[in-house]
């Protein structure tokens, strides 16, 4: 190959990487160690739409980019990518060979659509049973919104490439749903039917992903993860209330949930996981780990909350940091993209219902002249909370990865 195609191969494999949820830190890592298996000497670097790297052969220098949106999240793909890039780098295989698997790598399909839905479906009803959901027809109707727009994003994905568009009409139909639900009287003021179809949509890898470039001191990049998922976060929740308001029913500022039996909370807990898991095109024979590490999670959570009366932030805290020590070697040795398998195991710890309830709030607020003290302070208290919590799951999942990481590399440098 030439000093060109072999470098246009490095930028293909980080960009299989970068797209579809691997850390920034490992793609980069990656990408050197692949450039050095092809004689080159590699600088990449990441930015929000766009992967660059400068090859250097001892003779002559390059520069290339290319266009890369990071807001896809599919294990597979990356699992095979990292896969191919260590097969090269121990002579294993040819570059010729290694560019053709990476062509096919970008090429895998997503989990298909009637399991898309049913992942959706479960999920959603294993975050209802998880928020105290008391009856059966309301965890039916709720999974027959969640498939339902399940299948319809997917239907979306091929009209549109617009990143928002998909969740902004899933939370549309799930409000519309949890409308009908409210008005024929088989939803509760906790409006699980509307909301926990909701829940299954928000960015929690972007979020985690985020926080790790802004601690590593990519600023520009990190900031602008978090702003995408924030601006998911908006579109969910624009989504939700335009639907509930359709049919006259609004989304009240309180209360959260309800409490429920350790059993019910580990057990949901792992159908939750696994239906994440799915939504990221998890292999099946990496798929254990996420669901029994998460139940895990839940259990130490619900013992932190209901045994030692910690707070939902203290709860979260304990059982991500849990999480954060036994997943990080376990994702590196199996090289899953961390933050994909960690909010896959966490995920009914996100703090989507307080996000929504929230913004609920804040539309009454603006929609009176004299907003009521009650809901200011109860849409204040959803603030504080969903802010609380995002960061002890950002602090809990990541210190420990930055610390076994930073032992890791430190052993390798000294290494012979």
């Amino acid at each position: 190959m030439t000093f060109e195609e072999r470098s246009d191969l490095v930028l293909a494999a980080a960009k299989a990487l970068y797209v579809n949820g691997q850390s920034t830190e490992h793609t980069l890592a990656a990408a050197g160690r692949l450039g050095e298996s092809l004689g080159l000497r590699v600088t990449a670097l990441a930015r929000w739409g766009e992967l660059s790297l400068q090859a250097d052969n001892g003779a002559e220098r390059l520069v290339r980019a290319i266009a890369a949106d990071p807001t896809g999240v599919d294990m597979d793909r990356v699992a095979c990518a990292m896969h191919l890039i260590d097969r090269a780098a121990a002579g294993e295989l040819s570059p010729d060979a290694a560019r053709t698997e990476v062509g096919a790598i970008s090429k895998k399909p997503p989990a298909p659509t009637w399991l898309f839905a049913i992942a959706a479906a479960a999920g959603a009803a294993a975050l209802s049973v998880i928020f105290g959901v008391h009856h059966l027809a309301a965890v039916a109707l709720i999974a027959a919104s969640a498939g339902a727009g399940a299948v319809l994003r997917r239907g979306l994905a091929r009209l549109s490439a617009n990143v928002f568009l998909q969740p902004f009409c899933a939370a549309l139909l799930a409000g519309a749903v949890g409308a009908l639900a409210v008005r024929y009287q088989l939803s509760s003021s906790l409006r699980l039917v509307a909301v926990c179809p909701c829940m299954i949509l928000v960015p929690g890898p972007h979020l985690l992903n985020g926080g790790l470039d802004l601690i590593r001191g990519r600023i520009s990049l990190g900031a602008a993860r978090i702003v995408f998922a924030g601006l998911v976060v908006v579109a969910i929740s624009t989504g939700l209330l335009f639907g509930l308001a359709l049919f006259g029913a609004d989304l009240p500022v309180d209360p959260a949930g309800r409490a429920v039996p350790l059993w019910q909370d580990t057990i949901a807990a792992g159908v939750a996981v696994a239906a994440y898991s799915i939504f990221f095109s998890t292999p099946l024979r990496m798929l254990g780990w996420p669901v029994a590490i998460g139940m895990l999670a839940h259990a130490l959570r619900w013992a932190a909350m209901t045994g030692a009366g910690f707070g939902a932030a203290a709860g979260a805290l304990a059982a991500c940091l849990t999480v954060g020590l036994v997943l990080t070697p376990i994702a590196n040795r199996l090289q899953m993209p961390f933050a994909a398998v960690g909010f896959a195991s966490v995920v009914s710890m996100m703090p989507g219902v307080f996000l929504f309830r929230m913004a609920s709030g804040l539309v009454q607020i603006a929609g009176g002249p004299s907003a009521d003290p009650s809901v200011i302070g109860e849409t204040l208290s959803n603030a504080a909370t969903a802010a609380t919590i995002v960061l002890a799951m950002s602090l809990g999942l990541l210190t420990p990865k930055l610390l076994i990481d930073g032992l890791g590399e430190r052993a390798r440098r000294r290494a012979p």
